[in-house]
Protein backbone atom coordinates (compact mmCIF):
# COMPACT_ATOMS: atom_id res chain seq x y z
CA UNK A 1 0.00 0.00 0.00
CA UNK A 2 1.31 3.71 -0.82
CA UNK A 3 0.94 6.30 1.90
CA UNK A 4 -1.35 7.91 -0.47
CA UNK A 5 -3.85 5.12 -0.47
CA UNK A 6 -3.20 5.03 3.68
CA UNK A 7 -4.35 8.98 3.52
CA UNK A 8 -7.62 8.49 1.82
CA UNK A 9 -8.58 5.78 4.25
CA UNK A 10 -8.51 8.14 6.76
CA UNK A 11 -9.67 11.75 7.17
CA UNK A 12 -8.31 15.22 9.03
CA UNK A 13 -10.06 16.23 12.23
CA UNK A 14 -9.32 19.19 14.47
CA UNK A 15 -7.98 18.23 18.23
CA UNK A 16 -6.96 21.38 20.16
CA UNK A 17 -7.16 23.49 17.33
CA UNK A 18 -4.44 21.19 15.84
CA UNK A 19 -4.67 18.94 12.67
CA UNK A 20 -4.65 15.41 13.37
CA UNK A 21 -4.67 12.81 10.89
CA UNK A 22 -7.34 9.63 11.88
CA UNK A 23 -8.36 6.65 10.31
CA UNK A 24 -11.72 4.81 11.91
CA UNK A 25 -12.35 1.34 10.54
CA UNK A 26 -15.89 1.55 11.46
CA UNK A 27 -16.32 5.31 11.04
CA UNK A 28 -19.36 5.31 13.52
CA UNK A 29 -20.38 5.65 16.80
CA UNK A 30 -22.66 3.02 16.92
CA UNK A 31 -20.14 -0.34 15.88
CA UNK A 32 -21.35 -3.35 18.10
CA UNK A 33 -17.48 -4.23 18.29
CA UNK A 34 -15.16 -3.78 20.95
CA UNK A 35 -13.58 -0.29 19.91
CA UNK A 36 -9.45 -0.60 19.75
CA UNK A 37 -7.43 2.42 19.86
CA UNK A 38 -3.94 2.30 18.93
CA UNK A 39 -1.35 4.24 19.68
CA UNK A 40 1.97 4.05 17.35
CA UNK A 41 5.77 4.82 17.15
CA UNK A 42 8.94 6.89 16.39
CA UNK A 43 9.80 8.30 13.94
CA UNK A 44 6.92 6.62 11.68
CA UNK A 45 3.11 7.21 11.88
CA UNK A 46 -0.17 4.91 11.91
CA UNK A 47 0.92 3.34 8.68
CA UNK A 48 2.86 0.81 10.89
CA UNK A 49 -0.43 -1.10 10.91
CA UNK A 50 -1.44 -1.25 7.48
CA UNK A 51 -0.42 -4.81 6.84
CA UNK A 52 -2.82 -5.69 9.90
CA UNK A 53 -5.60 -3.32 10.14
CA UNK A 54 -8.12 -5.30 7.72
CA UNK A 55 -7.40 -8.93 10.31
CA UNK A 56 -7.59 -6.58 13.21
CA UNK A 57 -11.10 -5.07 11.93
CA UNK A 58 -12.42 -8.52 11.60
CA UNK A 59 -12.87 -8.01 15.69
CA UNK A 60 -12.63 -4.40 16.42
CA UNK A 61 -13.86 -1.22 15.63
CA UNK A 62 -9.84 0.39 14.85
CA UNK A 63 -9.01 3.50 15.77
CA UNK A 64 -5.74 4.97 14.97
CA UNK A 65 -4.20 8.84 14.18
CA UNK A 66 -1.17 10.08 13.74
CA UNK A 67 0.32 11.87 17.09
CA UNK A 68 1.27 15.47 16.64
CA UNK A 69 4.25 15.89 14.68
CA UNK A 70 4.21 12.56 13.12
CA UNK A 71 2.67 11.41 9.35
CA UNK A 72 0.00 13.33 7.99
CA UNK A 73 -0.47 15.13 10.95
CA UNK A 74 0.02 18.57 11.49
CA UNK A 75 3.78 19.48 12.53
CA UNK A 76 3.91 22.73 14.56
CA UNK A 77 7.65 24.57 15.44
CA UNK A 78 5.62 26.26 18.07
CA UNK A 79 4.86 23.07 20.22
CA UNK A 80 6.47 21.34 22.94
CA UNK A 81 5.93 17.76 21.87
CA UNK A 82 5.99 16.48 25.47
CA UNK A 83 4.32 12.70 25.77
CA UNK A 84 1.93 14.27 28.28
CA UNK A 85 0.65 16.70 25.61
CA UNK A 86 0.50 13.53 23.29
CA UNK A 87 -1.54 11.56 25.43
CA UNK A 88 -3.64 15.03 25.82
CA UNK A 89 -4.12 14.95 22.17
CA UNK A 90 -5.25 11.37 22.16
CA UNK A 91 -7.82 11.34 25.21
CA UNK A 92 -9.45 14.39 23.40
CA UNK A 93 -9.91 12.64 19.92
CA UNK A 94 -11.38 9.65 21.77
CA UNK A 95 -13.34 12.24 23.68
CA UNK A 96 -14.50 13.90 20.59
CA UNK A 97 -15.49 10.61 18.96
CA UNK A 98 -17.52 9.44 21.80
CA UNK A 99 -15.84 6.59 23.31
CA UNK A 100 -16.76 5.39 26.54
CA UNK A 101 -14.32 2.10 26.45
CA UNK A 102 -11.75 0.63 24.61
CA UNK A 103 -9.04 -2.01 24.27
CA UNK A 104 -5.63 -0.11 24.63
CA UNK A 105 -2.65 -1.21 22.02
CA UNK A 106 0.87 0.35 21.79
CA UNK A 107 4.19 0.52 20.59
CA UNK A 108 7.27 1.97 21.11
CA UNK A 109 6.89 5.43 21.71
CA UNK A 110 3.42 5.12 21.83
CA UNK A 111 4.02 2.90 25.16
CA UNK A 112 4.99 6.17 26.92
CA UNK A 113 1.93 8.08 26.23
CA UNK A 114 0.09 5.08 26.68
CA UNK A 115 1.59 4.44 30.47
CA UNK A 116 0.98 8.84 31.01
CA UNK A 117 -2.82 7.62 30.22
CA UNK A 118 -2.44 4.58 32.48
CA UNK A 119 -1.52 6.92 35.66
CA UNK A 120 -4.84 9.27 34.82
CA UNK A 121 -6.67 6.25 34.98
CA UNK A 122 -5.31 4.90 37.52
CA UNK A 123 -5.63 7.90 39.54
CA UNK A 124 -9.11 8.32 38.02
CA UNK A 125 -9.07 11.17 36.22
CA UNK A 126 -10.37 10.38 32.99
CA UNK A 127 -13.87 9.09 31.26
CA UNK A 128 -12.55 6.48 29.61
CA UNK A 129 -12.65 2.60 30.39
CA UNK A 130 -10.00 0.56 29.42
CA UNK A 131 -10.79 -3.05 29.19
CA UNK A 132 -7.49 -4.37 28.39
CA UNK A 133 -4.17 -3.74 27.48
CA UNK A 134 -1.79 -4.48 24.82
CA UNK A 135 1.88 -3.72 24.93
CA UNK A 136 4.27 -4.20 22.08
CA UNK A 137 7.98 -3.54 22.21
CA UNK A 138 8.53 -0.19 23.76
CA UNK A 139 11.76 1.39 25.82
CA UNK A 140 9.25 1.67 29.08
CA UNK A 141 12.10 0.72 31.38
CA UNK A 142 14.46 3.32 29.52
CA UNK A 143 18.29 2.26 31.44
CA UNK A 144 17.82 -1.03 29.44
CA UNK A 145 17.24 0.08 25.81
CA UNK A 146 19.95 0.16 22.95
CA UNK A 147 19.46 3.52 21.82
CA UNK A 148 20.71 4.05 18.05
CA UNK A 149 23.35 6.93 17.72
CA UNK A 150 21.15 9.05 15.44
CA UNK A 151 18.48 8.60 18.12
CA UNK A 152 21.13 9.49 21.04
CA UNK A 153 22.49 12.87 18.30
CA UNK A 154 18.70 13.97 17.69
CA UNK A 155 17.62 13.90 21.44
CA UNK A 156 20.94 16.08 22.32
CA UNK A 157 19.70 20.39 22.81
CA UNK A 158 23.16 21.15 20.85
CA UNK A 159 23.29 18.64 18.17
CA UNK A 160 19.59 17.56 17.40
CA UNK A 161 18.78 20.10 15.40
CA UNK A 162 21.80 20.00 13.16
CA UNK A 163 21.41 16.15 12.57
CA UNK A 164 17.97 16.41 11.66
CA UNK A 165 18.75 18.99 8.66
CA UNK A 166 21.83 16.18 7.76
CA UNK A 167 18.78 13.21 8.14
CA UNK A 168 18.32 11.85 4.44
CA UNK A 169 16.45 9.16 3.11
CA UNK A 170 19.56 6.90 3.04
CA UNK A 171 20.25 7.51 6.43
CA UNK A 172 16.51 6.72 7.46
CA UNK A 173 16.61 3.68 5.54
CA UNK A 174 19.61 2.45 6.92
CA UNK A 175 18.65 2.52 10.39
CA UNK A 176 15.02 1.58 10.10
CA UNK A 177 16.42 -1.61 8.06
CA UNK A 178 19.06 -2.59 11.11
CA UNK A 179 15.96 -2.51 13.36
CA UNK A 180 14.34 -5.42 11.50
CA UNK A 181 16.01 -8.99 12.02
CA UNK A 182 14.82 -10.38 8.70
CA UNK A 183 15.90 -7.60 6.50
CA UNK A 184 14.01 -9.11 3.36
CA UNK A 185 11.03 -8.51 5.01
CA UNK A 186 11.10 -5.15 4.57
CA UNK A 187 11.50 -3.25 1.00
CA UNK A 188 12.95 -0.27 -0.58
CA UNK A 189 9.21 0.86 -1.73
CA UNK A 190 7.60 0.52 1.82
CA UNK A 191 10.77 2.46 3.02
CA UNK A 192 10.53 4.99 0.69
CA UNK A 193 6.26 5.15 1.92
CA UNK A 194 7.71 5.66 5.25
CA UNK A 195 9.72 8.36 4.60
CA UNK A 196 7.51 10.51 2.75
CA UNK A 197 5.36 10.55 5.64
CA UNK A 198 8.34 11.69 8.01
CA UNK A 199 8.54 14.44 5.38
CA UNK A 200 5.16 15.33 5.34
CA UNK A 201 4.60 18.92 5.90
CA UNK A 202 8.16 20.00 6.23
CA UNK A 203 8.62 16.73 9.13
CA UNK A 204 12.38 16.97 8.84
CA UNK A 205 12.15 20.73 10.94
CA UNK A 206 10.52 19.19 13.84
CA UNK A 207 12.03 15.26 13.94
CA UNK A 208 14.76 16.61 17.06
CA UNK A 209 11.89 17.92 19.11
CA UNK A 210 9.99 14.61 18.96
CA UNK A 211 13.35 12.84 20.03
CA UNK A 212 12.90 14.79 22.94
CA UNK A 213 10.50 11.77 24.41
CA UNK A 214 13.97 9.75 25.30
CA UNK A 215 14.40 12.29 28.04
CA UNK A 216 10.95 12.79 29.14
CA UNK A 217 11.03 8.62 29.61
CA UNK A 218 14.25 9.30 32.31
CA UNK A 219 12.06 11.96 33.81
CA UNK A 220 9.04 10.42 33.97
CA UNK A 221 10.28 7.11 35.03
CA UNK A 222 8.70 6.54 38.26
CA UNK A 223 5.08 7.80 37.00
CA UNK A 224 5.11 5.78 34.24
CA UNK A 225 6.60 2.80 35.37
CA UNK A 226 4.75 2.54 38.47
CA UNK A 227 1.58 3.50 36.61
CA UNK A 228 2.06 -0.14 35.43
CA UNK A 229 2.91 -1.31 38.56
CA UNK A 230 -0.10 -0.31 40.42
CA UNK A 231 -3.09 -1.00 37.09
CA UNK A 232 -5.38 -3.87 38.10
CA UNK A 233 -5.93 -4.07 33.99
CA UNK A 234 -5.82 -7.30 32.05
CA UNK A 235 -2.46 -7.10 30.04
CA UNK A 236 -1.27 -8.73 27.40
CA UNK A 237 2.67 -8.15 26.24
CA UNK A 238 3.44 -9.08 22.53
CA UNK A 239 7.24 -8.54 22.34
CA UNK A 240 9.59 -9.58 19.38
CA UNK A 241 12.86 -11.40 20.92
CA UNK A 242 15.14 -10.23 18.63
CA UNK A 243 14.51 -6.13 18.82
CA UNK A 244 17.79 -4.56 19.02
CA UNK A 245 16.62 -1.56 20.72
CA UNK A 246 13.70 -2.92 23.42
CA UNK A 247 15.85 -5.77 24.49
CA UNK A 248 13.71 -9.03 26.01
CA UNK A 249 14.92 -8.22 29.41
CA UNK A 250 12.15 -5.01 29.13
CA UNK A 251 9.43 -7.09 28.58
CA UNK A 252 10.76 -9.83 31.20
CA UNK A 253 10.42 -6.93 34.06
CA UNK A 254 7.02 -5.49 32.33
CA UNK A 255 5.89 -9.44 33.07
CA UNK A 256 7.12 -9.39 36.89
CA UNK A 257 5.84 -5.72 37.41
CA UNK A 258 2.40 -5.80 35.67
CA UNK A 259 -0.08 -7.66 38.52
CA UNK A 260 -2.55 -9.16 36.01
CA UNK A 261 -1.08 -9.83 32.53
CA UNK A 262 0.47 -12.91 29.94
CA UNK A 263 3.08 -12.73 27.91
CA UNK A 264 3.69 -13.87 24.00
CA UNK A 265 6.89 -14.11 22.27
CA UNK A 266 7.34 -13.53 18.49
CA UNK A 267 10.64 -15.48 17.88
CA UNK A 268 12.95 -14.28 14.94
CA UNK A 269 11.54 -10.95 15.29
CA UNK A 270 13.06 -7.32 15.04
CA UNK A 271 11.25 -4.16 16.67
CA UNK A 272 8.45 -3.69 13.99
CA UNK A 273 6.12 -6.86 15.01
CA UNK A 274 3.07 -6.01 12.76
CA UNK A 275 5.35 -4.88 9.49
CA UNK A 276 7.73 -7.79 9.98
CA UNK A 277 5.36 -10.58 11.07
CA UNK A 278 1.93 -9.25 10.44
CA UNK A 279 0.14 -12.35 10.48
CA UNK A 280 1.58 -13.31 13.46
CA UNK A 281 1.47 -10.68 15.48
CA UNK A 282 -2.12 -9.97 14.41
CA UNK A 283 -3.63 -13.18 15.52
CA UNK A 284 -1.84 -12.86 19.00
CA UNK A 285 -3.54 -9.04 19.50
CA UNK A 286 -6.79 -10.58 18.57
CA UNK A 287 -6.41 -13.93 20.76
CA UNK A 288 -5.40 -10.99 23.64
Amino acid sequence: MTSKNWEKLGKYTKVFNRTIFMIDSENQSDSKKETLVILHGYPTSSFDYHKVLPQLAKKYRVILHDHLGFGFSEKPLDFSYSLIEQADIALQLWKQLGLKKVVLLAHDYGTSVCTEIIARHNKQQIHLQIDKLILSNGSIHIEFSKLRTIQKLLKNKYTGKWVARLTNYPIFKRNMRNVYFDKTKVTDEELKEMWLQLEYNNGRNVIHLLTNYINERYYFWYRWVGALKETSINTTIIWAENDPIAIPKIAELLHKEISDNKIFWMKNCGHFLMLEQPKEWSSLVLKA
